[in-house]
């Protein structure tokens, strides 16, 4: 069993995880976010209850930039307190356990690989919408990170006066309506015409980004993750009516769009850090070997 961290910008979950199901799960807001030690001793705070289960390591996704090799994240998203952190080196000597940190969008994508709708795609990229827009690839069944963990950054690419981001997250709202995709979700469902056109718009834009990927991986399968993916039916269409000026359109007829139906899927692909590097570990001469 490993324990599965997933920390966001306002919230940090943790987990067991056994047989491919979290189990004694805890979340809750993140405090006192400009405070460094504060924030880690609610990490540690959190971990210390799930010790007494037999755990063999913990896995760790974080929003930001990650020295994978050695657990040193830098410059978190919305905890500014968080300006390069030796994460890994702090968790273990705290637990003497082996320690992993990874992106958490590529979280996200091992767990929908290993456990998930990607099992059966050997080439997928999840793809997650919130409050940003970040992406994890899976190559030939194992994730790509790039040299610097930055491989994925599809919503930073230049689009129109601003990147794709922008237009693509939960920030449109903000942005162009002064609302919230929560709200315009809400609204939607309720059959306001106002928000559906605005996630029809929406759409458009999420299109671009999906095209963004497909041009760049080239992917069997785009899985939808993070909060708006709740939302999917209400720009399905304007999304699909974007791919219609695509180049390669015996792509798109090949590609499998799926949303994610797991709300713990990062919290299973944090875990699984742990198992992906002892497998590497024992397979380094295989260049070949799966996650």
């Amino acid at each position: 069993m490993n324990i599965g961290i997933d920390l966001g910008g306002t919230k940090i979950q943790v987990g067991i995880e056994k047989n491919g199901e979290i189990i004694s799960q805890t979340k809750a807001l993140l405090k006192e976010k400009d405070s460094l030690s504060s924030t880690l001793k609610q990490v540690i705070n959190f971990i210390k209850p799930l010790m007494n289960h037999g755990v063999e390591g913990i896995g760790i996704g974080v929003p930001s930039v990650v020295d994978v090799k050695n657990g040193i994240v830098y410059n978190v998203t919305n905890i500014p307190s968080w300006k390069k952190v030796e994460l890994k080196a702090i968790l273990e000597k705290e637990f003497a356990i082996p320690v992993y940190v990874n992106n958490d969008v590529n979280c996200f994508a091992i767990g929908e690989h290993r456990f998930g709708l990607g099992m059966q795609f050997r080439n997928m990229v999840g793809m997650s919408i919130g409050t940003g827009l970040g992406s994890g690839i899976i190559i030939d069944n194992k994730l790509y990170t790039g040299i610097n963990c930055g491989a994925g950054e599809i919503g930073l690419l230049p689009y129109k006066d601003k990147n794709i981001e922008y237009y693509a997250s939960g920030n449109f709202f903000s942005s162009f309506y002064d609302t919230t995709a929560l709200d315009a979700y809400k609204a939607a469902k309720a059959g306001d015409p106002e928000a559906m056109s605005q996630w029809n718009e929406f759409g458009l834009h999420f299109g671009a980004a999906v095209q963004a990927v497909l041009y760049t991986y080239d992917p069997e399968a785009i899985i939808i993750g993070g909060s708006l993916a709740k939302a999917f039916s209400f720009f399905k269409d304007s999304m699909e009516e974007s791919f219609k000026d695509f180049i390669y359109p015996e792509i798109i007829k090949k590609l499998n769009i799926l949303v994610s139906n797991n709300e713990n899927i990062a919290l299973l692909g944090a875990a699984a850090l742990v198992d992906q590097a002892l497998e590497h570990a024992g397979t380094v001469d295989n260049p070949s070997s799966s996650l």
